[in-house]
Order: C-alpha cells, then sequence, then structure tokens
C-alpha cells in the first residue's frame, strides 16, 4: 500500500524533526481524567502497543455506530408517534456506555503506553488524532439515535448542523497548531466524552423515554436543551479561545507568523465541503438529508476526516497545507447536477456513489500513510521490538 506515495521526500523530513508540543488547561482533564489514567496505564503489558489502544478504541465507537444504525437507520426508533419502527433494544444503551467509556479511556491512555514503552513516535500521534477525526462523528449520531427525529427532538438539519460544529472545532484546534506550533487542546473533548457515557447509561435505566420531556420556564425540550449546550461549547469553550491563542502567537511572533492568505489555507477544503453539502441537502428535490440522513452524515465524517488527517499532516511535518482536496471535486459536479436538475431518486445512487468512493478513497489513504511511516521510521504500526538481553 505504501507504493501510493502520499508522503513528500519533504513530508517525512518534516516528520524527523518534528517534537511534540500540546497544553491542556482543562480542569476536568488535568484532575479527572489524567489521575485516572496514570493509575490505568500501569496495568498494561509492556508488549501492548499504542496503537492498539488506539484502534481498539476507535473500532469499538465504530461498533456502537454500526449496533445503531442495524436498529436505527433512519433515526425513528426513539420516536413514540412512528409505532411502525422497532424501538432499539435496552442493551444497545448500555452496550454504548461500556464502548464509550473504554475508547475514551484508550484514547487517554496511548500516549502514556507509548512513554512507557519508549515507543513515542510521529506515526502514533498522527494515527491517533487522525482517528479522532473519524470520531467526531460518533457523539452527534448517536445522541440523534437517542433523541429521535420526531416526537419532542429536532430535526436532521439541526442534528447536522450540530455535528459540522463539532468537526469545526476539530479542526480549529489543528489550525490553531498549523499556524501557532502548540496544539491547544479543547476543553469540550473530555466533557463532551464523559457526558455521553452517563447519557447513555441514563437512557439503559430510563429507557429513550426518559428524555421526552419539556423543560419549566423556558419551555424547551431535552433535546433542544442538548443542542444549545452544544452551541454554547461551540462559541464559548473552543472558538473563542482558537481564535485568542492564534491573536496571542502573532502579538509575541511566538508562532509561525504566515502570512493571512497562507494561515487560512487550511480552512479552505472544509469550508467547501460543508458549504457544497449544505447546498446539496436544501437544493435537493429528492429530500437527500431528510431521506437518508445517517448516509448522509457518514459520508460528511468520512469527506472530513481526510481533510483533516492531511491538515495534521501538515501541521506535524511543517509543510504546506493544501488547498483543495481532491476528494471534493466528485462533489461539485453531483451538487451542480442536482442544483439544475430534478434528479428523483438518482440523488439516493449519488449519495450511495459519492459515500462509497470518500470511504474507500480515505482507507486506502490511511493505510498508505500508515505503512509509509513505518517504512521511513523502520517500526512496527502495531507491535513493540522484543529487545535484545
Amino acid at each position: 500500500m505504501a507504493t501510493f506515495g502520499y508522503l513528500s521526500k519533504d513530508v517525512l523530513t518534516g516528520f524527523d524533526n518534528y517534537k511534540y508540543s500540546a497544553v491542556d488547561t482543562s480542569p476536568v482533564a488535568n484532575y479527572i481524567c489524567h489521575p485516572f489514567w496514570n493509575w490505568v496505564v500501569q496495568f498494561y503489558p509492556l508488549w501492548i502497543a499504542p496503537n492498539v489502544l488506539t484502534l481498539s478504541g476507535f473500532l469499538l465507537l465504530l461498533l456502537s455506530f454500526f449496533v445503531m444504525t442495524y436498529y436505527d437507520p433512519d433515526f425513528y426508533a426513539s420516536s413514540r408517534d412512528y409505532p411502525d419502527y422497532g424501538v432499539i433494544p435496552n442493551w444497545v444503551w448500555l452496550m454504548g456506555a461500556v464502548n464509550n467509556f473504554m475508547s475514551h479511556n484508550l484514547d487517554g491512555t496511548d500516549g502514556k503506553q507509548a512513554r512507557r514503552t519508549g515507543t513515542s513516535s510521529p506515526l502514533g500521534e498522527l494515527f491517533d488524532h487522525g482517528l479522532d477525526s473519524m470520531g467526531a462523528l460518533f457523539i452527534p449520531v448517536a445522541l440523534y439515535s437517542i433523541f429521535g427525529r420526531s416526537e419532542m427532538s429536532v430535526d436532521v438539519f439541526r442534528c447536522y448542523y450540530i455535528l459540522l460544529g463539532i468537526m469545526t472545532c476539530f479542526l480549529l484546534s489543528h489550525w490553531e497548531k498549523y499556524n501557532t506550533g502548540i496544539l491547544f487542546l479543547p476543553w469540550g473533548y473530555d466533557i463532551s466524552q464523559i457526558a455521553m457515557t452517563f447519557v447513555y447509561l441514563i437512557t439503559y435505566f430510563g429507557t429513550y423515554e426518559i428524555w421526552k420531556f419539556t423543560v419549566p420556564v423556558i419551555d424547551w425540550t431535552a433535546a433542544e436543551c442538548v443542542v444549545m449546550l452544544c452551541y454554547m461549547g461551540f462559541f464559548f469553550l473552543t472558538f473563542p479561545p482558537s481564535l485568542y491563542n492564534l491573536y496571542v502567537s502573532y502579538r509575541d511572533k511566538t508562532g509561525k507568523m504566515r502570512s493571512f492568505s497562507e494561515a487560512m489555507r487550511p480552512l479552505v477544503s472544509t469550508a467547501l465541503l460543508f458549504t457544497m453539502l449544505l447546498l446539496w441537502a436544501n437544493v435537493s428535490t429528492y429530500r437527500v438529508l431528510d431521506n437518508h440522513p445517517r448516509l448522509f452524515y457518514w459520508t460528511t465524517g468520512a469527506a472530513f476526516s481526510n481533510i483533516a488527517c492531511n491538515l495534521i499532516i501538515a501541521q506535524m511535518s511543517n509543510t504546506r497545507c493544501e488547498l483543495i482536496n481532491t476528494l471534493l471535486l466528485p462533489l461539485f459536479t453531483i451538487v451542480f447536477l442536482c442544483g439544475v436538475f430534478s434528479l428523483g431518486i438518482i440523488e439516493f445512487y449519488l449519495l450511495w456513489s459519492y459515500c462509497i468512493y470518500v470511504t474507500v478513497s480515505h482507507v486506502i489513504f490511511g493505510v498508505s500513510v500508515v505503512c509509509e511511516m513505518c517504512e521511513h521510521f523502520n517500526i512496527k504500526a502495531f507491535t513493540i521490538p522484543v529487545k535484545k538481553s
């Protein structure tokens, strides 16, 4: 797979000179998560490679996603006004809680295991954050299965806005690092992971019907309250600190000091992706987002993850970020056709085709990059070499 050659010589040289630099000021992370992870990691066998932990955590989230997709493909299972759709079995919520808890802790301990075993490398960070970029999809989609899309909930567009907001938060943290040289870890990540585990557990013990209520005085449903909490997280915990950190780096001349156009370059592909997909959803005569929300969400997540991974590679290797991601090119054509013609059911096949294209392309990209980095650093991705005595 490494013969695809996604990483140029300049990128590989940049990885040779890379040094990890991150700042985590979150009280939740520093006083709850890290002390717990420092205790947990002591029980890991020294032969377990850090990337095995990272991949295992991601696969647990993927398992939850596919199980919920099987029982609730269109987000109607938790809506009492659609009795023809079967209810999601209660054990699914318990599985979701366990998988989310395990995934969060595996993701939090992989770096500690790397330092403990002396196997820290740029590959580990790229592998971790690359899978995290796809993981941004899972929490909002799981929440939508819990609240449903009809009775006392929100429509598919509002869920989509939350999904785009979470992806934007993820992108901004790496855009910060691209321009400042420092990864400022967002406060919202650990808070949202812990909260999601509790939401799963509450749903398991109280069923999805426990969320069918309206908050007095403000007259908001539970789902609308969650939406507002997400917006507050975006506009108070993430966006302002990101812009402030960038401002400080320019004011104190501690960052990369790129021109405005170069600094904004990593945001172009994501802005185009979100704009094109929102345009498609709004001009669609087939109402593609309403009819196939889960497929639309997954397609968005796969395309975004590829863009984010390219940004992570650029900021870690200190090379110029791509301007237009090639996966966007077919999307331009699709949106143009849907805007000009009334395609009807053909849009469904176009969505499936684009979904398969971006998913397969991203998997090939990910495998190839890992292989190339393993070859360059002469390491194995999922095993730790036995030290000769």
